[in-house]
């Protein structure tokens, strides 16, 4: 069983910080891609930003310039630094990493977190 656990977001003024992290436990022989994705009320989820393991950046337009992702692979954990927040960026944020299992499974499955709340006070 192989899960993502999300830990900080919650609320921040506009122009603000906040950082997210996600943690993938359980079995894991390797990991692909990371990335977070978020979802707006009434919005579909949408890419933010994702993260190889050789640590290769892909961003959304949106945010570039203003967040950072960065992986620890020998922690499994993947970040999101967001700076100069705007209230459009409030949504629910999401964990997803491709994840092998085991060295017995080919291939790699989209594994995604709970989810955690940003809020950007105007």
């Amino acid at each position: 069983q192989v899960q993502l656990v999300e830990s900080g977001g919650g609320l921040v003024q506009a122009g603000g910080s906040l950082s997210v992290s996600c943690a993938a436990s359980g079995s894991i022989f390797s990991i692909n891609a990371m990335g977070w994705y978020r979802q707006a009320p009434g919005k579909q989820r949408e890419l933010v930003a994702s993260i190889t393991s050789g640590g290769s950046t892909n961003y959304a337009d949106s945010v570039k310039g203003r967040f950072t992702i960065s992986r620890d692979n020998a922690k499994n954990t993947v970040y999101l630094q967001m700076n100069s927040l705007k209230p459009e960026d409030t949504a629910v944020y999401y964990c997803n990493a491709d994840i092998r299992p085991t060295s017995f499974v080919r291939g790699y499955r989209a594994v995604w977190g709970q989810g955690t709340l940003v809020t950007v006070s105007s």
